[in-house]
């Protein structure tokens, strides 16, 4: 039933004159007045005008006069970034699972790219490009499944495991595959990944996406960090590991970066010194808060703020983009350090240095947020919760130049 309600909405959405967020007549110019910029790869962090002109951004700068034809948004006490990028989402219904299209949940986030991990292979990726990404509002980009079928097929089988097939369809599709993913891999032996590694370097040097810590008995994390993985390539569910302080490893589980102690082990350090990216892959069962705020202790501290946005964790503790950003803000991570995990580093880590900022000439994806003060509760897989009283919320949306999400109807005029 969950799956024929979801493909029900994205057949609703797809129809003609019914794409999501689009209104007619919307003005060639924007001006976004008043509110403060927060753009991580042009340092900005502080109260600035942004204009908009067919598509591009214009100009950032302290006082920026409307032109004529400017439709004017006040964005006072609001922060204006550029779009969000969640570089870990499953948006492919047809891939056996019933996932969400991406429209449904992105637009609403201030989230205008979503990258989707391994729901498609070497052999489904153009249903999914055909059917999601080619008509979706939100851009859409993709981890290849190292498995020719996908999530629909079966991760185990390594005769359906291609590295010259996986990599030939990323050169075919340049503008919309950005890496590799592997996951849920059971068996102790690391086919999978050199696989993944070797369909990344045959198409130019793309990065892998691990969801890691299946095999049974479990594999070396140290080793895949120092010895498998190329600067760039990405470790999934980093405080979603089995071995959180005062719980045992359980067999097969998730190797935790953090030792029963509560510290760091230097090999995760040492990776992310070489490059290695340390994605969030909050989800619904890969995110434990304790793990988390041990790592974050010592001074261990995520890169990207992927969400593991998929058919079950969207209801639970992960919702979203903004509730994970904003459980991590409750952490002790700084306003700017998120906002760059969710725009201008995911936009580095999938070659994409197009998006992610505000930058004159830069393509015009902005996200205006507010902070909400108020009594708030995150919480992980194991209900453990914390208290908070800040909760990040989309006001407006905006991709390509055009409005695609205004939650109070801020771009529109003020009945006379």
């Amino acid at each position: 039933m969950q799956r024929t309600l979801l493909m029900l909405g994205l057949v609703l959405l797809l129809l003609p004159g019914l794409t999501l967020g689009q209104r007619r007549n919307q003005p060639s110019s924007i001006l976004i007045k008043g509110g403060h910029v927060i753009d991580p790869k042009n340092n900005i962090n502080e109260v600035m005008d942004v204009a908009i002109r067919d598509g591009k951004i214009e100009n950032v700068a302290k006082q920026i006069e409307p032109a004529p034809d400017s439709k004017v948004i006040d964005a006072r006490g609001m922060y204006v970034t550029p779009g969000l990028i969640d570089m870990h989402g499953h948006f492919f219904p047809n891939a056996g699972r019933g996932d969400p299209a991406p429209d449904v949940l992105t637009l609403r986030s201030g989230v205008t790219t979503a990258v989707d991990a391994g729901s498609s292979g070497w052999r489904t990726f153009p249903d999914f490009k055909r059917e999601i990404i080619d008509e979706s509002t939100t851009r859409v980009f993709a981890f290849l499944n190292i498995v020719g079928n996908g999530f629909s097929g079966n991760e185990q089988d390594t005769a359906d495991m291609n590295a010259k097939l996986a990599a030939d369809m990323a050169l075919k599709h340049k503008d919309n595959i950005v890496g590799f993913k592997v996951a849920h891999y059971i068996r102790r032996d690391w086919i999978p990944i050199d696989g993944a590694i070797e369909a990344g370097e045959l198409a130019g040097g793309l990065p892998v996406m691990v969801d890691f810590g299946s095999a049974r008995p479990a594999l070396s994390l140290e080793e895949l960090l120092l010895e498998k993985f190329r600067p760039g390539d990405i470790y999934t569910h980093v405080f979603g590991g089995n071995a959180a302080v005062g719980s045992p490893v359980s067999p097969g589980g998730r190797e935790a970066v953090v030792d029963q102690e509560g510290n760091v082990k230097p090999f995760a350090f040492k990776a992310q010194q070489r490059g290695v990216i340390f994605d969030v892959g909050f989800g619904g069962a890969s995110f434990d808060i304790n793990y988390a705020m041990q790592a974050m202790k010592h001074g261990f501290y995520p890169n990207t703020m992927g969400t593991d946005m998929n058919y079950h964790s969207f209801n639970g503790a992960m919702k979203n983009i903004l509730n994970v950003m904003s459980t991590f803000l409750t952490l002790g991570m700084d306003l700017s350090s998120v906002i760059e995990g969710a725009t201008w580093k995911p936009a580095q880590v999938i070659n994409h240095e197009e998006l992610g900022h505000l930058s004159k000439g830069a393509v015009a994806d902005v996200a205006l947020l507010s902070i909400r003060e108020g009594d708030f509760g995150f919480w992980d897989r194991e209900d453990y919760k914390i208290k908070g009283n800040q909760k990040l919320e989309c006001q407006l949306t905006i991709r390509e130049g055009r409005v695609v999400y205004d939650f109070n109807g801020i771009s529109i005029p003020d009945p006379e």
